[in-house]
C-alpha cells in the first residue's frame, strides 16, 4: 500500500452532514487500497458569509483577523470529516495549515506559500492514519494564520502532492470535470478528457471557475497530474498535465467568461517615458492585479490609458488613479463596472491561423461590440458588455463547433 493520494473536496462537497458523510464513504474506499491525505475548503458559502458579518461590523475589515477569521471555516471542515471517517472505524486525524507545515509569505488575504515542512503529515501516515488537511491556510513569518486567496485549498493539495511526492492530486467537485463551456450557460457544452497546464493556466484566468490559476502553476513546475472529478459519480473526469502530441488537433479546446471585471481609463495622461510605470507600479503595491491595458495613439503629446481590474478592486484603484492623475497632470479618471470578459482557449491555435478574425466576425454577427482585445499565444480575450456575456458564449462554443 504505498501509492499516496492526496484528495481535495470544494465547499459544494462539505455544505451539509448528508454530504460530508458522502465524502468520508469516498475517503474511506481509497484507503482501502492507498495511503490518504484529505484537503478540504470551507462548507458551502461559509467564506462568504463570514466575509459579510465582517463588514457590517467595519467597511474595511482588519486584514489578520479576517485571516483569522476565514481560517475557521476550514476548521470545521476538518474536524467534522475526521468524526465522520472514525465513526466508519477508520483512524484519520485532521490538521490546520500550521500543523501541517505549511508555510506562508506575511500577505494578509492573498499569501503565497514558501515552503512546506510535512513532517507531522508523514508521522501520521507511517501510523496508518487517514490525514485531513484544512486547505486555503498556513502561517505566516509573525507565526499568524495566513489564507492563501480565493481557490487556495486547491493550492494546498497540488503543493502537498509535490511536497509528498503524492502519485495523483484528485480534486473533487460539484461537476464531473473540466466542459468545454460553462455547463450552466451553455447546455451542450462537453467535458474535455484532457487538459495541457497552459490551456487550464488561460482557462482558469479568463474566468473558468473550475481551478486557480496558481494551483495551476505549480503542477506545472512540479509536474503534478490534477484529476478533476465529481464527488457525487465514480465517472473519469478531466486529467490536467504535461502537453502531448494530439492535443494540437483541437484549435479552440473551451470558451470562459468573467463578469468580476471593471473598465478603468485616465485620461488626457502626458506622453513622457515612466507615466506608465508610476501608474501601474502604484496599483501593483496595493496588490491589485491589472488584466487588459490598452493605450491611445498620442495626440498633443496626451493619451488615454485603459485597463481592466477586478471588480473588488475597482474602489481603491479609482482612488489612486485619481490622486496618480492630479500629480502627473492628467485628466478624469472613468470606470464602468458593467462588462465582462469573453475568451477562447486552445493550444492548436498556434498552429492554426484565422482564429482571431473568425472570433470577432461570430461577435459581429450577433451585434456583439468588442471594447477591448488581449491575446497570448493560446488565448484571445474581449471586453464587452456584460449584458451580452450569455449570448457571447453560445455564439462562439458553437461558432468553433464545441457542442
Amino acid at each position: 500500500m504505498n501509492n499516496l493520494v492526496v484528495m481535495k473536496f470544494g465547499g459544494s462537497s462539505v455544505a451539509t452532514p448528508e454530504k460530508i458523510k458522502n465524502v468520508a464513504a469516498r475517503v474511506t474506499q481509497k484507503a482501502k487500497k492507498n495511503r490518504v491525505v484529505v484537503v478540504v475548503s470551507a462548507p458551502g458559502d461559509m467564506t462568504d458569509d463570514l466575509i459579510e458579518k465582517a463588514k457590517c461590523l467595519a467597511d474595511t475589515p482588519d486584514l489578520r483577523e479576517m485571516d483569522l477569521l476565514l481560517a475557521t471555516g476550514e476548521i470545521q471542515s476538518i474536524a467534522l470529516l475526521t468524526i465522520a471517517i472514525k465513526s466508519k472505524g477508520f483512524d484519520a486525524i485532521s490538521l490546520t495549515g500550521p500543523q501541517a507545515g505549511i508555510y506562508a509569505d506575511n500577505v494578509h488575504t492573498k499569501a503565497k506559500i514558501k515552503k512546506i515542512r510535512p513532517q507531522k503529515i508523514i508521522s501520521e501516515l507511517k501510523k496508518d492514519k487517514i490525514v485531513i488537511v484544512a486547505g486555503f491556510q498556513g502561517i505566516n513569518p509573525n507565526d499568524d494564520i495566513a489564507t492563501l486567496g480565493r481557490g487556495g485549498s486547491d493550492l494546498t493539495a497540488v503543493a502537498l502532492t509535490a511536497a509528498l511526492k503524492a502519485t495523483e492530486c484528485e480534486i473533487y467537485t460539484d461537476v464531473k470535470g473540466v466542459y468545454t463551456a460553462d455547463p450552466r450557460v451553455v447546455h451542450d457544452a462537453k467535458r474535455l478528457d484532457m487538459l495541457s497546464y497552459d490551456e487550464m493556466l488561460e482557462l482558469a484566468g479568463v474566468g473558468s471557475q473550475v481551478m486557480m490559476s496558481r494551483s495551476i502553476e505549480v503542477a506545472k513546475k512540479y509536474n503534478v497530474v490534477i484529476h478533476v472529478r465529481s464527488s457525487f459519480s465514480d465517472e473519469k473526469g478531466t486529467l490536467i498535465m504535461k502537453e502531448v502530441p494530439k492535443m494540437e488537433n483541437v484549435v479552440v479546446s473551451g470558451v470562459a467568461f468573467d463578469k468580476n471585471e471593471s473598465k478603468l481609463s485616465i485620461t488626457d495622461v502626458p506622453d513622457r517615458p515612466g507615466i506608465a510605470a508610476k501608474i501601474f507600479g502604484a496599483l501593483a503595491k496595493k496588490n491589485i492585479n491589472v488584466d487588459m491595458i490598452i493605450q491611445s495613439a498620442a495626440s498633443d503629446k496626451r493619451n488615454d490609458i485603459s485597463f481592466t481590474v477586478s471588480k473588488n478592486d475597482l474602489k481603491v484603484a479609482v482612488s489612486l488613479l485619481k490622486n496618480i492623475s492630479k500629480k502627473l497632470g492628467g485628466g478624469t479618471v472613468i470606470f464602468d463596472e458593467n462588462v465582462a470578459k469573453v475568451s477562447i482557449v486552445g493550444i492548436g491555435m498556434r498552429s492554426h491561423p484565422g482564429v482571431a478574425s473568425k472570433m470577432f466576425k461570430i461577435l459581429a454577427d450577433n451585434g456583439i461590440n468588442i471594447q477591448m482585445i488581449s491575446t497570448s499565444e493560446i488565448k484571445i480575450s474581449c471586453i464587452i458588455s456584460s449584458r451580452d456575456t450569455t449570448q457571447a458564449v453560445r455564439v462562439l462554443h458553437g461558432g468553433f463547433g464545441l457542442g
